[in-house]
């Protein structure tokens, strides 16, 4: 009885998540970051799931970061995201699926600003009629990209060429996962488990073989915050944030992070890069620091993905140690190499952070 009410309760934390004709919407920023992770997405979908995916050369930014900074207007912002939908209504397709957390954030601001205010939902089409001449739908269903690899987590697996277990004891691998505050704290209906228990990323670690290290900090942001880091005077508090995180997760050994927001793991790599070199500190017993993947990164490297076509070389922290651990199969030598296979030099090596070139 007492399982029977836990499943019932559960129900109430799940979310309708689209299973295809999706169009993407991409980050304007973790092309920068890590670019292996946006292409990996649609190679998954497209050739491992035969899923169809729109990826529109005329899409723009959702102008998140400039409305959360207060540098665009709120009327702007939305006929801005009109015109994303308008794009998708062309193309006939109803299934909206976001690569930004932030993006995802504002584009159910949105929804749920026009659900509550039909009035502001027609000023909003009169002005993008009048500044491009299109019309457009409201999307059938909006998932986040983490939610549709998360539905589809199983039918990764039964593909993969490795999971997440240590090779030398056969113990999984632990994994510590951190949720972009914009996907489950602004609206904890719209992620799956809600603000208390979000398991879209835990679910990819446990089916995947992993286990999921809980900690106290498990649920504080990672420090990105708009105004923390975009004001430079304020990104002390950036760091703070992130360092308060890895004490706390430090005593349980986790072999990775795994996140799901463009700026999370931006932030949880390069600071531990900047603690390393500015305190002499890693939060890791080799030196090595805790590597930090997104959820795609994480998707093809069971797959058995190339590291490199992942873009695995564009981490501060190494994950070749967490590769090592799987047993994985790939070339070290190959890191530095362009595709074509010319050697691109290698970048300055810090300080005190150690990769596996130093073992």
């Amino acid at each position: 009885m007492k399982d029977e009410g836990k499943r019932h309760i559960w129900k109430e934390y799940q979310k309708e998540i689209a299973d295809d004709n999706y169009w993407y919407a991409r980050s304007c920023i973790r092309q920068n970051f890590f670019p292996g992770s946006e292409t990996t997405f649609l190679r998954i979908l497209r050739e491992v799931l035969g899923k169809t995916v729109c990826d529109s050369p005329c899409q723009t930014t959702c102008t998140g970061i400039g409305y959360h900074c207060d540098v665009i207007p709120f009327d702007t912002t939305m006929t801005v995201v009109a015109r994303q939908f308008a794009l998708m209504t062309e193309l006939g397709i109803e299934n909206f699926t976001p690569s930004c957390i932030t993006s995802f954030g504002l584009y159910t601001e949105i929804l749920e600003t026009w659900e509550s205010h039909p009035e502001i939902l027609a000023q909003t089409r009169e002005n993008l009629r009048k500044a491009t001449g299109r019309e457009f739908k409201i999307p059938e269903n909006m998932s986040h990209t983490s939610d549709v690899i998360f539905k589809f987590r199983k039918e990764i697996f039964a593909r993969r060429k490795y999971s997440l277990t240590n090779v030398s004891n056969g113990k999984p691998l632990r994994g510590v996962e951190h949720i972009g505050c914009h996907y489950a704290k602004m609206f904890p209906h719209k992620g799956v488990g809600g603000a208390e228990y979000p398991y879209v990323l835990a679910g990819m670690i446990e089916d995947w073989g992993g286990e999921v290290i809980d900690y106290p900090e498990r649920r504080h942001c990672c420090g990105f915050g708009f105004r923390q880091y975009t004001v430079k005077a304020n990104r002390g508090y950036s760091v703070a944030n992130s360092q308060k995180k890895f004490e706390s997760m430090q005593p349980y050994k986790p072999d990775f992070i795994l996140t799901n927001c463009p700026g999370c793991p931006m932030f949880l790599d390069r600071w531990q890069y900047f603690i390393a070199e500015t305190e002499g500190k890693t939060y890791d017993e080799k030196g090595m620091g805790i590597p930090v993947l997104t959820y795609e990164e994480l998707a093809g490297i069971v797959l058995g993905y190339d590291p490199w076509e992942l873009g695995l070389q564009m981490h501060q922290v190494s994950v070749e140690p967490l590769l090592r651990k799987m047993g994985y199969e790939y070339k070290s030598e190959d890191q530095y190499k362009s595709l074509d296979g010319r050697d691109l030099g290698r970048p300055e090596k810090p300080s005190v952070l150690k990769t596996v070139m130093d073992e």
